[in-house]
C-alpha cells in the first residue's frame, strides 16, 4: 500500500503542477489584471465575462497554497496579482466587506454581501498571509471576520444568516445559488465560514474567534449533521427546523474532513475526542453515493427517491481528501481503496488533458459536460488544487518508511 501512495503522491503533483494551475496561469489569467471571469465548456475564453468574488478568492487561495506548499515563485507571484486585483477591487470602501462581482472592467456588477462569499475572502488572505507573511493581508482577514460577526450571527438561536446589501440590510432573497433553497440558514455557508475561521485561528488565537470556531463545530454535530442518518441537512429555518430533502454526497463527504481539520486546528482534546467518531459516521454515510467505478454521484432527494448521477468534479476531489482522512483516523485500507477508485474514476474521465483543468462533470453514461464552465463563477481551481496538495502532505511522512 505505501508504495501505491507514493505513486499517487506523485500523479498528484504532476496533475497539479502540469494541467491545473499551468490552466489558470496561462490560459485564464489578464496580464492586465485579475483572472477572467468565464471559459466555456468548449474552452473557448469569455474576456467580457463578470469576475465573481469566489472565483477570485478561490485563485488566491490556490496559488498561496501551492507556492507555500511547493515553495515555486510562478506560484507565489500569480498569487500576488490576484492579491493586488482583490485589493484594488474587490473591497467595499464605504461600507466594509467585499462584493459579490464585478464587470469586466473592474467596476460594481453586484455589491451584496454574501456570507459565503466573506468567509472564501477570509480563507484566501489568511492562506496569503501563510505564505508572505503580508500583515494587511492579515488585517484585512481580521476585519471580515469581524463584519461577519457583527452582522451575520444570529445571537439569539445561534448560527449565521445568509445575504445582506451593500450597506448590511438583511435580504429577502438569501440564496447563494438559484437551485437553492431560499432560507435563512444553510449547511453551505456554515461549512465555508467553519473552513475560513480554521484557516484564522491558525495564525490568530483570538478568543472570540476560539469561541466561534467551536460553537460552528458544535452546530455542526449537533444541529446540522443528521442525527439518524448522518447525512447533513442542507437547508434551515431560522430556529434550525430542517427545510430539506435532498442530500448532497459531496457535502457529506467534504465537510467529514473540514470538520475534523476544524477540530485539529482549535486543539482542545474533548472536541477530537467528540468529533472524530460522528465525521467517520458522515464519511460512512457518503460512501451510499459511490458507485462500483469508484466515482461519488451528486445527490438524492429522499422525499422522491430522485437520485442525481451526474458526477461533478468537485466531489470527486472531496472524496479523495475526505476517504483519506477517514483512513488517517481509522486506519482501515478500505478507505485507501475508496481514494485509489476514485483517482482511477478522475484520471479516466475527469481531467481534460487536451485542454488543461477538469470537465464540470461527466455522466453515468460517460459523456463530458461540455455545456457548464471550464473556468467561471464557480468552476475554480480550489477542490481539485487542494485535493492534489492535502494529499501531497498528508502521504509525505510515508515516503521515510518506504525502503527504496
Amino acid at each position: 500500500m505505501k508504495y501505491k501512495l507514493l505513486e499517487l503522491k506523485k500523479e498528484l503533483k504532476e496533475e497539479l503542477t502540469h494541467n491545473i494551475l499551468p490552466f489558470w496561469m496561462d490560459k485564464v489569467k489578464d496580464e492586465n489584471g485579475g483572472f477572467f471571469g468565464q471559459m466555456t465548456g468548449q474552452n473557448e475564453l469569455q474576456k467580457s465575462a463578470a469576475r465573481g468574488g469566489i472565483l477570485n478568492a478561490r485563485i488566491l487561495w490556490t496559488f498561496s497554497s501551492a507556492a507555500r506548499i511547493l515553495g515555486n515563485d510562478a506560484y507565489k507571484a500569480n498569487a500576488e496579482h490576484a492579491k493586488n486585483y482583490i485589493f484594488d477591487h474587490f473591497f467595499d470602501p464605504e461600507f466594509g466587506g467585499t462584493y459579490w462581482m464585478l464587470n469586466a472592467d473592474g467596476s460594481v456588477a453586484d455589491a451584496k454581501k454574501q456570507i459565503y462569499s466573506q468567509a472564501f475572502f477570509i480563507y484566501a488572505l489568511v492562506e496569503y498571509y501563510r505564505l508572505t507573511n503580508d500583515a494587511e493581508c492579515l488585517e484585512r482577514a481580521k476585519e471580515l471576520f469581524y463584519f461577519i460577526e457583527k452582522n451575520s450571527f444570529d445571537n439569539r438561536k445561534n448560527g449565521y444568516f445568509e445575504a445582506y446589501s451593500r450597506d448590511w440590510k438583511l435580504l429577502d432573497d438569501l440564496r447563494l445559488s438559484e437551485k437553492d433553497a431560499n432560507e435563512k440558514k444553510t449547511m453551505n455557508t456554515h461549512l465555508h465560514i467553519l473552513e475560513a475561521y480554521s484557516n484564522l485561528y491558525r495564525v490568530w488565537k483570538d478568543p472570540v474567534l476560539e469561541q466561534q470556531l467551536q460553537n460552528l463545530i458544535l452546530l455542526f454535530t449537533d444541529k446540522i449533521i443528521n442525527q439518524d442518518s448522518f447525512h447533513l441537512n442542507l437547508f434551515f429555518d431560522e430556529d434550525w427546523n430542517s427545510r430539506s430533502t435532498l442530500i448532497s454526497y459531496g457535502h457529506d463527504i467534504e465537510a467529514s474532513w473540514l470538520i475534523d481539520e476544524a477540530a485539529l486546528v482549535l486543539n482542545k482534546t474533548d472536541i477530537v475526542s467528540k468529533v472524530r467518531p460522528i465525521v467517520l459516521k458522515v464519511a460512512d454515510a457518503a460512501a451510499e453515493g459511490l458507485r462500483p467505478n469508484g466515482a461519488i454521484v451528486n445527490e438524492k432527494n429522499t422525499a422522491t427517491g430522485h437520485i442525481d448521477t451526474n458526477c461533478d468534479w468537485w466531489p470527486q476531489a472531496e472524496a479523495m481528501v475526505g476517504y483519506y482522512n477517514a483512513f488517517q483516523i481509522r486506519g482501515n485500507t478500505a478507505y485507501i481503496d475508496k481514494v485509489l477508485k476514485n483517482w482511477k474514476f478522475i484520471n479516466e474521465n475527469i481531467i481534460d488533458r487536451e485542454n488543461g483543468e477538469w470537465v464540470w462533470a461527466v455522466n453515468e453514461n460517460g459523456i463530458k459536460d461540455r455545456k457548464n464552465d471550464k473556468a467561471g463563477f464557480w468552476k475554480c481551481p480550489y477542490h481539485n488544487s487542494r485535493m492534489c496538495l492535502e494529499l501531497i502532505e498528508r502521504i509525505a511522512p510515508h515516503e521515510d518508511s518506504i525502503e527504496k
